[in-house]
């Protein structure tokens, strides 16, 4: 395999087509001393499948960046002179159960929009494992590349995908994008995302009276960085075609 262009399609596409990553497993071992295990955490595969990854990059000769911030996005820049594009997020999950991953967290998620309005459109690969309980033995089943509109959509009771408790909104979490059953779909486009997303600043009591300033503070950002608007529509426009 020769080397890839940079970027998160072409990553994508080589794993699967030319390195055939589908069809491969792996195993996770610990030696202490002259004792090794087999590891059977599934809570840590998402930070080797990560590690993982970067080092295949690396044999690849695809030029990257690994962010030294552990807990803030992205885990890679794949373009290592401009740091507004080539946002790379790694996430993984078990296939048998449903994404239970952290997209972001949902009111630093909005700040960050404001500051930093590329961030709406970082890519993430995500990692479909499942594992078998006795051996520890790891198989991608499937591998996605998607943005953020693309695994998320509304829910009964928010308009989009989020882990509520204890009465605090804490976490933007995936939807089961790639079976999606009733009539609540996936977003369309991200401009429907970032509806769904100023209706949730409305509703969640935390952020409800900032909710008036995000849109055009985004907007206006949004602008200053690509030279042109986005218009974002309100929630009571699209909500009927996402089945509310």
């Amino acid at each position: 395999m020769g080397k890839i262009v940079t970027n998160a399609y072409e990553i994508y596409k080589a794993l699967v087509d030319s390195y055939g990553i589908k069809s491969l497993s792996g195993i996770i071992k610990f030696r202490l001393g002259n004792i090794s295990v087999a590891v059977r955490r599934k809570e840590i595969i998402g930070g080797v499948l990560q590690e993982w990854l970067e080092q295949w990059l690396k044999k690849y000769d695809v030029d990257f960046l690994s962010n030294p911030l552990m807990n803030m996005p992205p885990d890679i820049y794949l373009d290592t002179k401009d740091k507004t594009k080539g946002w790379l997020e790694i996430k993984a999950f078990n296939y048998d159960d449903n994404p239970r991953f952290s997209i972001a967290y949902f009111r630093t998620f909005g700040d960050e929009l404001i500051a930093k309005p590329w961030h709406l459109d970082m890519d993430y690969l995500i990692f479909g494992y499942v594992m078998h309980d006795e051996t520890g033995l790891i198989k991608v089943q499937d591998i996605w590349l998607k943005k953020i509109w693309e695994i998320t959509k509304p829910m009964s009771s928010w308009p989009l995908t989020v882990q509520f408790k204890n009465c605090v909104l804490h976490e933007i979490r995936p939807c089961r994008w790639y079976a999606d059953k009733g009539n609540i779909k996936v977003f369309e486009s991200k401009e429907d995302f970032l509806s769904a997303f100023e209706e949730a600043l409305y509703q969640n009591p935390d952020t409800h009276n900032a909710a008036g300033l995000w849109k055009n503070q985004f907007r206006r950002n949004y602008k200053k960085h690509y030279g042109k608007d986005i218009r974002i529509p309100h929630w009571e426009e699209i909500m009927k075609k996402y089945g509310w």
